[in-house]
């Protein structure tokens, strides 16, 4: 849908206006025919259409094209009324800047900020109404530190909102204990896994090295009885040698 044109001021030219809802132009495009729509109005009649509204000259949404530069110019230069005008705004700037005027305008109603609340209020007049809203929040008065709502102020009981504060708090710490337990204990019969892996490693390390000390043992016992078998050769040999 377009800008209302009874927001305008002055004369509007007609090639400025939408083909099918007939008010300003909002977020134009432009038909191969040189024929302008808003773009939700467009978009609309092309779900149900295949040709322009104006001439019923066959058109398609990849031939829509945006509004010629010269026009999209004469466009932004249009004055008109904010549209908070009914609510006192007299400000009248160009449909350019219109936007950025409406998003900050003291006149806009706007949602209160306060939770539960239902209020639209003027943004001119939000600090007041937040300082009287009873959906509004504080700190409780006598030090328990509890965050009220006004409209609670008379059922308020600081010993049982602390008696509340202090059970979810030993809740809290209880939850805490047994997560850090588990997490303990999870650790642990790591570290137990770990050192059983790490035992039997070694205990098949200490047999290999068993293994390998019978095996020189029995090379050293081997060694040894070939070598008293060679002096005994030499001696042999020694005594042949005197005879002779």
């Amino acid at each position: 849908m377009g800008y209302d044109i009874e927001r305008f001021v002055g004369y509007v030219n007609e090639g400025l206006l939408c083909s099918i809802c007939r008010d300003v132009l909002e977020d134009p495009l432009q038909a191969p025919c040189e024929h302008a729509f808003c773009t939700v109005c467009i978009h609309g009649w092309l779900v149900h259409h295949s040709n322009c509204p104006e001439d019923r000259q066959m058109i398609d949404v990849s031939l829509l094209r945006p509004l010629y530069r010269y026009m999209k110019n004469d466009l932004n230069r249009l004055q008109l009324h904010c549209k908070n005008r009914e609510y006192g705004c007299e400000m009248v700037c160009s449909l350019e800047s219109i936007d950025r005027h409406e998003r900050e305008c003291e006149y806009s109603q706007i949602p209160c900020s306060n939770a539960g609340c239902t209020v639209q209020i003027e943004r001119r007049n939000l600090d007041g109404h937040l300082a009287v809203c009873e959906y509004r929040s504080r700190e409780c008065p006598n030090g328990c530190g509890y965050t009220i709502l006004s409209a609670e102020d008379t059922q308020h009981n600081c010993v049982a909102e602390l008696r509340t504060e202090l059970e979810l708090l030993r809740s809290e710490m209880i939850c805490r204990v047994e997560e850090a337990k588990h997490e303990m204990e999870s650790r642990l019969d790591s570290q137990r896994r770990h050192m059983v892996q790490k035992e039997s490693i070694l205990q098949n390390e200490i047999e290999e090295l068993k293994s390998q000390m019978s095996r020189m043992m029995s090379d050293v016992r081997s060694l040894m009885a070939a070598e008293r078998q060679h002096r005994q050769e030499l001696e042999q040999a020694e005594l042949e040698k005197r005879e002779l």
